[in-house]
């Protein structure tokens, strides 16, 4: 009988272990993605044509499927097919990297530094800072002025919650831009530029045998009727010679840059034939918010670079020929850019268009980034364990790094 109980009770152990186990197999084959559906290709037979049911305008089951030619569409573009590179007319065997406005150098200003040929020196020139500092050419209650564009462009323009990035960040520029504007009345020479919204930038250079592009659309930028002067002297610019380009090893130059195939060598600043504001003053950029990746500060000085040279290059060559290598008289461009805000204050000037070797007269590129406007400004203030973390408002507002965007804007016109 004890025999009988324990045959029995272990009988029953087994079956319950054979479902769980049944039912852990089973889950595990809902949780498997199931493979797609392969279909079979149809089994042709040399001299035997097969019976399809295209004539009939519909499936049928017994009838064997028939092989359609791919429908073109000419004159509907959604339904262009572009034909391979290799038959494109522009097809090149030599490869060449383009650098437009999404793309995000890895190497960082170091990388930007040495596809340009130029040396970098930290802080604004000194023309700029002589304007920063001369009480003569001081905006009239500026602190007031640029705290009411900053709450117009964070808080007030909004019942909500607190404004994106990508709302705020191009509303501050442009306000700021604004203030600068009124000031056109005290001095005439500011009314000789006009802004460009948009604009699109393709030139090309060769670098140690390699070719490099700028291509794009860009932010936003202040032509003038007159050019800028040379900031860096003679003397200044031969020394350069002794200037070493640091290395990107193990990296590549080109890494993060588009390679292309199928190109065009081509050079347009974006101005049509007659327009009067001819000169590249300043390119005003934003970070590009709408992108899910932030572009680093490091990064976004790396653009600055990249766009203020390709302009300078494409000015050049409009200037002195396409095959010019040893420019009459530098061209200087200038540049700021901002996420809302730091901002990022560049001057470059362009010497030489010899940019295949590293040996030479090299470019100067004058930067002054990472330029807090304010600490915080929040809707509300944020406490944590009775403790004010970020107040309400406007907090560690700093009136110096609009006096160094006002003095950019007014290089050139005193």
């Amino acid at each position: 009988m004890a025999a009988a109980m324990l045959t029995h009770t272990v009988s029953a152990a087994g079956r319950s272990t054979g479902l769980r186990a049944l039912s852990v197999s089973a889950g595990r084959c809902r949780n498997q993605k199931v493979p797609p559906r392969v279909r079979k290709e149809p089994v042709e037979i040399p001299g035997l044509e097969p019976i399809t049911y295209v004539d009939r305008g519909y499936y049928v089951p017994w009838l064997a499927r028939p092989r359609l030619t791919a429908w073109r569409v000419d004159w509907n573009p959604q339904f262009y097919h572009s034909p391979p590179a290799e038959e494109m007319e522009l097809y090149k065997e030599e490869p060449s990297y383009v650098f437009n406005p999404k793309c995000r150098l890895l190497g960082g200003v170091k990388q930007a530094l040495w596809l340009t040929k130029s040396k970098l020196i930290q802080g604004l020139p000194q023309r700029i800072l002589n304007i920063c500092e001369d009480p003569a050419f001081k905006f009239p209650n500026h602190e007031e002025l640029v705290q009411n564009v900053i709450y117009n462009a964070c808080l007030w323009s909004t019942t909500g919650k607190e404004q994106e990035r990508e709302e705020y960040c191009p509303k501050l520029l442009q306000g700021l831009l604004h203030l600068c504007r009124v000031q056109n009345c005290t001095y005439p020479a500011l009314s000789q530029r006009s802004f460009v919204e948009n604009w699109r930038l393709a030139t090309s250079w060769r670098k140690e045998s390699t070719l490099y592009h700028v291509r794009g659309a860009n932010g936003l930028l202040m032509s003038a009727k007159t050019p800028f002067e040379p900031l860096a002297s003679s003397s200044e610019i031969e020394a350069t010679q002794q200037h070493t380009l640091d290395s990107l090893y193990p990296l590549s130059p080109a890494i993060d840059l588009q390679e292309v195939n199928v190109y065009k060598e081509r050079n347009d600043l974006g101005f049509r034939t007659g327009f009067p504001f001819f000169h590249p003053h300043t390119i005003y950029l934003t970070e590009p918010c709408s992108t899910k990746a932030k572009f680093l500060p490091d990064q976004l000085r790396a653009k600055m670079i990249m766009i203020a040279f390709g302009t300078a290059v494409a000015k050049a060559k409009d200037l002195y020929g396409e095959n010019a290598k040893t420019l009459p008289q530098p061209i200087v461009v200038q540049s700021v850019s901002t996420d809302g805000q730091l901002f990022h204050f560049l001057v470059l000037q362009l010497n030489t268009l010899d940019l295949e070797s590293n040996d030479g007269v090299k470019n100067i590129v004058w930067m002054d980034g990472d330029q807090a406007l304010y600490d915080t400004v929040a809707a509300k203030a944020t406490i944590k364990r009775k403790v004010v973390v970020v107040p309400a408002g406007l907090a560690g507002f700093k009136p110096e790094t609009f006096v160094k965007f006002w003095a950019m804007y007014l290089n050139g016109a005193i």
